[in-house]
């Protein structure tokens, strides 16, 4: 079968993250199926689907590397797609640095909350492997700007359609994904 790769990657978040079963999602929201994406955002398949095609998404989106210095998101969702991207990027010639996000400073060591590169004055997109009601990319944009970073946007793998459009839209941030629950014939749970 020749799909597309935008095709693939839907097959394999299908296969490889979607788990059926009632879950308490991190914001606090009872699903019927949870979307695990480091079973996919770790798979060697995957992963570089996902870093070539949401590097693509953002350029399509005015937020590719020529608006934007670097990328980056919450620890630990976001670490592989932030990875991902970055090794898209490289792989094209482009330079595009990363950063990650902790819930809080480190209490020991450099003691930061942002790890990588300093983003001061940068212009950066945040980036969430799913996204439910958008507190955990809207948290780490938040910290990013008191980090001196300029948010462009912010970008998800998955979006449930469950409130993270309308929550960034709310904060006035420009929002894309690569795939919805409709795409993962979730779209009636």
């Amino acid at each position: 079968m020749n799909n597309s790769p935008l095709d693939r990657l839907i097959e394999l978040v299908a296969d490889l993250a979607v788990v059926h079963g009632e879950v308490t999602l991190s914001s606090g929201k009872k699903a019927d199926y949870y979307v695990d994406m480091r079973r996919a955002t770790l798979h060697h398949e995957a992963a570089p689907l996902i870093g070539h095609l949401l590097l693509d998404r953002l350029e399509e989106a005015g937020m590719g590397v020529a608006e934007v210095d670097a990328v980056g998101g919450p620890t630990m969702g976001a670490d592989p797609v932030v990875s991902a991207v970055q090794h898209a990027a490289a792989s094209r010639g482009l330079s595009l640095d990363a950063f990650l996000v902790r819930k809080e400073a480190k209490g020991h060591g450099m003691r930061r909350q942002v790890e990588g590169p300093d983003i001061a004055g940068r212009r950066v997109v945040i980036l969430e492997d799913t996204s439910t009601t958008g507190n955990s990319p809207l948290f780490a944009a938040r910290v990013a700007r008191e980090h001196g970073a300029q948010v462009v946007g912010v970008a998800t793998v998955v979006d449930r359609d469950t409130g993270a459009r309308e929550a960034m839209e709310r904060a006035g941030l420009p929002y894309v994904w690569l795939l919805s629950a409709d795409d993962l014939g979730l779209g009636t749970r």
